[in-house]
């Protein structure tokens, strides 16, 4: 599916790739799904993935919440900026080595079910008019969840093929 351009095309791709995804991993047993992957990647497993993902999610929720409310949020992050996302994705990485897989992927449905909940509750044009929202700049904020939801999924689910694969 081309990139959306409508609410009904985001939620749909992003539950496909949401689902995909899920079931991805659910092809795995659970021992498979929390080996290491192939040397070589910064986000060494499943956890780390869905961690990943997690983490950005909270990241948009916290660019809504501070964006709605008038002020303009630090996008991507407080002290980083697009240019120095391998940092930020290093610090992200480092914050969820401690937990286990089950957590992650409680707290990673968790945040997905949040961000396409606000998605239901905003219209077209509030999600695809750009400059709709002062905090979004010169894009529209649907360009915004369409990078953490259906796009980071796709990526996501490329990236444990590709270290699976790798394993055989």
């Amino acid at each position: 599916m081309p990139r959306p351009k409508t609410k009904e095309e985001l939620l749909e791709l992003s539950l496909a790739n949401y689902q995909k995804l899920n079931d991805f991993i659910h092809s795995f047993s659970k021992t498979e799904q929390e080996k290491d992957f192939p040397k070589g990647t910064m986000n060494r497993n499943i956890r780390d993935v869905l961690g990943h993902l997690h983490h950005w999610h909270l990241m948009f929720l916290n660019w809504y919440e501070v964006g709605m409310k008038g002020e303009k949020p630090s996008i991507p992050a407080e002290g980083y900026n697009w240019r120095t996302l391998p940092a930020l994705n290093k610090k992200i990485h480092e914050k969820y080595m401690s937990l286990d897989l089950d957590e992650v992927r409680e707290r990673f449905n968790t945040s997905h079910t949040k961000i396409t909940n606000l998605v239901v509750s905003h219209s077209n044009k509030e999600l695809f008019v750009r400059k709709h929202y002062g905090w979004t700049g010169n894009n529209a904020m649907g360009a915004y969840i369409i990078g953490v939801l259906s796009s980071h999924y796709d990526w996501a689910h490329k990236l444990i093929k590709k270290a699976k694969k790798a394993k055989k």
